[in-house]
């Protein structure tokens, strides 16, 4: 069974609605992998086992790839450090905690957040535990660490900034979470001396760094309709900051740039995603929630190219890689797609078990992690390239 079909029915099942379309047609079945011309030669430069399994789970659990090294856990626990180059495990420790989201790396740290409402910090040049915190809440977003200090997004629409030294909460504010909304949260970002967050009713709001003070507060697509689900208006990808400007999307069918300092929208797009956009320097990229990924203009929001083979497939957030967009589905497959096209230029697979993560990409490597608790690094290479 496929994430947006599981969606389905337990959303179904909450609002005594019908998995079946306004005329009563079932949800699509994912897409069959479709027939390509490979443009681009896949290897697998090497693949590391992280922990146990996490299958249907709905984790925020993704790699990421910091200096040299690529940092990744398992719901089970287990963290590691690897050489990006080679595979080599730096180092890997048992924290015997439920996994939920992240890591997020910064300030010398690899932060978790846990299903039990614990963020745990190690040391990202040995793994040792640096400190833990509770958090009251479900984390399942990645912090975000910076200028000294961690931010957490919790499921009771809580959002907390912890002493990266210690753990120390400076602050917390809250926003109204709806009777009904997605299983997920958005990681917040830091942007200068502000942390911007998106929440369940919706709203992406800014706050002082320092004291947790509003600085602006914006909606990008308000709920609408006559019942909860046609309401959901979860803003749920992680927000992206590129300079001053910020990268985000809601369920209820926009995506949007946003002047990070005001607040002030500057384009939106209709696209309905719950998923993290990816961003390069010209255009960005979005899974929407039929697992359509479509390219749009950075400059306007205007819809470049929309790749639909992939339908239903579960895909993650795209990753930008060279002149490539990485996704993978929920049969463990990691499909390269052109970025001025949309086109399909390459498949390779990490393992049968889901991949629900945004892969990471650093070099010429790019990292992907499989529920099966694998992780495993791929290049990609055009013909005749060498």
């Amino acid at each position: 069974m496929t994430r947006n079909l599981l969606l389905a029915i337990l959303i179904a099942l909450a609002t005594g609605c019908s998995i079946f379309g306004d005329d009563d047609t079932p949800i699509d079945p994912p897409a069959e992998l479709p027939d390509f011309e490979a443009s681009l030669k896949v290897s697998r430069v090497w693949d590391v086992r992280i922990g146990g399994a996490t299958e249907h789970l709905m984790l925020a659990l993704s790699p990421v790839a910091d200096g040299g090294r690529v940092y990744a856990g398992s719901h089970d626990g287990k963290a590691i450090a690897v050489d990006a180059e080679n595979g080599r495990i730096v180092w890997a420790v048992n924290t015997k905690l439920e996994f939920a989201a992240g890591p997020a790396v910064g300030e010398g740290l690899v932060v978790f957040g846990t299903s039990g409402g614990e963020v745990i910090a190690l040391d990202a040049l040995e793994g040792t535990a640096r400190w833990s915190a509770d958090v009251t809440g479900e984390v399942l977003a990645a912090p975000a660490v910076g200028r000294g200090t961690v931010v957490v997004r919790t499921v009771n629409g809580r959002l907390r900034a912890l002493d990266a030294a210690d753990g120390t909460e400076f602050w917390n504010v809250e926003q109204a979470v709806p009777r009904l909304s997605l299983r997920g949260t958005a990681s917040p970002a830091i942007a200068g001396s502000a942390v911007i967050s998106g929440f369940a009713n919706g709203r992406i709001a800014a706050y002082d760094l320092d004291d947790g003070d509003i600085r602006w507060e914006n909606v990008i697509a308000p709920p609408s309709g006559r019942t909860e689900l046609e309401r959901l208006a979860d803003v749920d990808g992680s927000m992206v900051v590129i300079d001053q400007d910020l990268y985000t999307g809601s369920y209820a069918g926009r995506v949007a740039s946003i002047a990070a300092e005001s607040g002030q929208v500057l384009w939106s797009q209709e696209l309905s995603t719950y998923k993290t956009l990816g961003v390069d320097w010209s255009s960005l990229y979005a899974t929407d929630r039929e697992s359509h990924v479509s390219g749009l203009s950075r400059a306007s929001g205007a819809i470049l190219w929309t790749q639909e083979a992939l339908h239903m497939r579960d895909l993650t957030s795209p990753t930008p890689y060279e002149s490539s967009v990485v996704v993978g589905d929920y049969e463990g497959y990691v499909h390269w797609l052109n970025a001025t096209s949309g086109e399909i230029e390459a498949r390779s697979r990490v393992h049968s078990a889901a991949i629900s993560g945004q892969p990471a990409a650093a070099g010429d490597l790019v990292f992907v992690q499989s529920e099966s608790g694998r992780l495993a690094a791929f290049r990609a290479k055009r013909p005749g390239s060498d």
